[in-house]
């Protein structure tokens, strides 16, 4: 994708010359990324070749994980004492702090989306291209029509009523998979009726004064009957997350729970079949939509041990700032911005309604900013959840999450 580069190069680094050259009088940037179906090593490449067509002075090397993901893989390279300069798609948080650069100073971070709600200690350490809204559900029209259902749910009892219609039409009603998805979806669509129950989710647990297993075990609950009565694959945990967007796309899956960052997916895989999208439900007797979860989307930081502050910065002032990057970004990924202009898929536009008819904007799962909970909470829960799958109980999966929070808090 080729990228119109602003004037100054995207930053107010371009007149200074102090940054360490490696040998051949050229810096090389190391930036750990996410790769995932639409973010692809390729696209990375193709995004950074235009920052280094205009700082020549500058290589960018992008890095996919070589752990489970980018925080595994971040945590062996720290370890190993060989980190890289930028990292990008985790947030901070007080372990994570120490060890990245504040911004707080960068007149260049103030306006970028969630910048205050992701800060930490009133310092800004984490900076990002857009927000990525995360209690959504996606469906095909075609089997709510073929199941009589006329309009999606908006409780979860109306949810599991759909789910019976849609199995005896032959569907399967709920498309999962394994790796992080299965947890994921979990999170994603009980963020709205949890932010009700419990507004202060994040601080009340880290202050004992609430258990994460424990208030989500209705949810648990509830899923558990879900796989019981065959409203998902029981065998999801073999399906590897692309194959489960693969799925949902066959047109034999009638929803699949996922951030707005799908709508690109089904913008490129041009399913034969029209898909809708509606916000997660909620309890019955609590006000729809709920609180829309929502996250910075391509979030990035600076190691703040980096040999090479000067050009770490400037990259990651371009990528958050520059019009065409940023823009670039979001399209790729299906996220959003307010002041950048692109153009929006009928499923996009819904998915903008949705967000701008939310009553309020949460951090779900693991959280950011202020509103966090151990690191590796996500990884844990959908490790956890997965145990469903496999013979644990609902209640043997709320108790060790709540027995890893413990041992972690």
């Amino acid at each position: 994708m080729t990228l119109v580069l602003t004037a100054c190069g995207g930053g107010g680094f371009a007149d200074e010359a102090a940054t360490q050259a490696d040998e051949g009088g050229v810096t090389e940037v190391r930036v750990l990324v996410n790769i995932t179906p639409n973010l692809t090593q390729t696209y990375w490449d193709g995004l950074v070749k235009t920052f280094e067509d205009a700082n020549p002075g500058i290589d960018v090397k992008i890095e996919a994980p070589t752990g489970k993901g980018v925080a595994d893989t971040l945590q062996q390279q720290l370890a190993a004492g060989n980190p890289p300069d930028v990292v990008e798609t985790l947030m901070v948080d007080k372990t994570m702090a120490p060890q990245m650069l504040d911004l707080t100073g960068q007149p260049w971070v103030k306006g970028t989306p969630l910048v205050e709600e992701g800060s930490l200690g009133g310092k800004v350490y984490t900076v990002g291209v857009g927000e990525q809204a995360q209690s959504l559900v996606f469906y095909n029209k075609a089997a709510f029509e073929k199941a009589g259902i006329s309009k999606p749910p908006t409780t979860y009892d109306e949810l599991s009523e759909a789910m019976a219609k849609l199995k005896d039409s032959g569907y399967l009603p709920l498309r999962t998979a394994g790796d992080f998805v299965t947890g994921l979806q979990l999170l994603q669509l009980s963020g709205p009726a949890r932010a009700v129950s419990h507004p202060q989710w994040h601080q009340d647990i880290g202050a004992g004064r609430l258990k994460a297993g424990e208030s989500m075990l209705p949810h648990l609950e509830r899923y558990k009957t879900w796989i019981d009565k065959g409203y998902v694959d029981k065998n999801a945990l073999g399906v590897k997350y692309a194959d489960g967007e693969t799925g949902f796309f066959s047109g034999k899956s009638a929803m699949y729970v996922m951030g707005s960052w799908f709508t690109a997916s089904v913008a490129k895989a041009e399913p034969d079949f029209e898909v809708g999208v509606f916000p997660a439900p909620v309890e019955k007797g609590q006000s729809y939509p709920g609180p829309q979860g929502a996250t910075m989307a391509a979030p990035y930081m600076v190691l703040k041990g980096t040999a090479h502050k000067d050009a770490a910065l400037k990259l990651v002032q371009w990528l958050v700032t520059d019009k065409a990057a940023v823009t670039s970004q979001l399209q790729q990924d299906g996220n959003f911005r307010s002041g950048y202009e692109r153009k929006f898929t009928p499923l996009e536009a819904e998915v903008q309604k949705i967000l701008d008819e939310a009553p309020s904007r949460v951090a779900q799962g693991e959280g950011y900013g202020e509103n966090t909970l151990p690191r590796g909470f996500n990884s844990a829960w959908n490790t956890e959840v997965q145990g469903l799958y496999v013979g644990k109980s609902p209640r043997e999966v709320a108790t060790a999450v709540d027995r890893w929070v413990d041992g972690r808090s």
